[in-house]
């Protein structure tokens, strides 16, 4: 995917410190009057903006409603579909309550998109310039380079751009947040971790005039251990996208029929008690010295015990782009702002249920209260 690639991703940065400044300038004046914030829903804010960017470019008049429909489907999918489970899906999905919910806001979704779409081509028919950054073109003009004037053709393109857009700000929009409320819920509820990982940060931003600089992120070796492990715990998508063999085989014993549907439990292989000890724990180092990699593509090397972007040829294209966002709002997070739990509630105290559905998010948004860290 040429947006989705390392290239380009890096080429993504300018959208990223502008929209993550944003985010900071809010936490900074909440944090004068010590009032906690909801930061669940800034994270969803602030990578949704990112990822509308990426796929669509500025198009402010229609950003707000992008944005709220983001809100709504990622509460839509807090549960899971039936009908993706069982065979006979037809007759539940029509009585899954989700199922219905999600057909309104693809049609919502259908209509909006056009409106970008439509956008891009009134503004490559007039020459108009739209405003961007300096690395030109987003996901809609690069799919629309690959049209002529065959209408069936253009069609044809139109209805990809459509489908891969919602599919890439949808996945973008939820999975990036997710990694990162889950990461400072997992250091709020273990403070030594918290205090390893800001000093790590503090050490290398204090002397980079106190800005947190993504050149400097190879220095970050224990935030890099942070985020495997908040992976490793709370994969953003617990179960693989749905695959049909093409062949009878035997998996373990398994007689596994030609065009059988099969669902890998990512989760549970994260946990299982005979690759990780503890497995429950959240414990960082467990990645010291170790050649475990977010790439599940290499069998003898990695062993498939560790696939939070599931693994091989059909393993999430967005990956580079998930973790660049993660460590870019997860550094300012950690390196601008100490984080206080609400109400008096110590560590051992902190609720970290999880609801479980197309992904796995936090069963209660993250209030956290914010202090302006004053770099000596």
């Amino acid at each position: 995917m040429e947006l989705l690639g390392e290239r380009r991703v890096k080429s993504l940065r300018p959208i990223r410190e502008e929209e993550v400044g944003k985010l900071l300038k809010f936490i900074r004046n909440q944090s004068r009057d010590t009032r906690m914030v909801n930061l669940s829903e800034l994270l969803i804010t602030v990578a949704s903006t990112i990822v509308s960017w990426v796929a669509f470019g500025k198009i402010r008049e229609l950003e707000g409603s992008f944005l709220s429909l983001a809100h709504r489907v990622v509460q839509a999918i807090g549960g899971f579909s039936v009908g993706d489970i069982f065979s006979s899906r037809r007759l539940l999905q029509l009585i899954t309550r989700t199922e219905r919910k999600l057909r309104k806001l693809h049609k919502e979704g259908d209509m909006i998109l056009q409106e970008i779409i439509d956008e891009h081509l009134c503004r490559r028919s007039t020459g108009t310039r739209r405003e961007t950054y300096d690395e030109g073109e987003d996901l809609v003009d690069v799919l629309l380079n690959c049209t002529d004037d065959h209408v069936e053709v253009k069609a044809v393109i139109l209805v990809s751009i459509n489908i891969f857009d919602q599919d890439m700000f949808l996945a973008g929009g939820d999975s990036s947040p997710g990694v990162v409320e889950w990461a400072m819920s997992e250091l709020m509820k273990n403070p030594k971790e918290m205090e390893k990982v800001q000093r790590e940060m503090r050490r290398v931003f204090d002397k980079k005039g106190k800005v947190v600089d993504e050149a400097c992120f190879g220095e970050l070796h224990y935030l890099k251990l942070v985020v495997k492990e908040t992976l490793r715990l709370h994969p953003p998508v617990p179960l693989s996208i749905p695959r049909e063999g093409r062949e009878k085989v035997v998996i373990d014993g398994y007689q596994v029929p030609t065009k059988t549907r099969v669902i890998i439990n990512m989760w549970a292989i994260n946990r299982d008690p005979s690759h990780w000890t503890q497995p429950d724990q959240f414990l960082p180092e467990r990645f010291l010295d170790t050649s475990i990699d977010y790439k599940a593509l290499d069998y003898k090397r990695n062993d498939f015990k560790f696939i939070p972007f599931g693994a091989g040829r059909r393993s999430c294209p967005g990956m580079n782009y998930a973790i660049a966002t993660v460590y870019f709002i997860l550094a300012n997070l950690l390196y601008h702002f100490d984080w206080k739990l609400p109400n008096q509630i110590q560590p051992q105290e902190f609720d970290m249920a999880e609801e479980f559905g197309a992904t796995v998010a936090r069963k209660n948004n993250l209030y956290l209260i914010p202090t302006l860290y004053n770099a000596p």
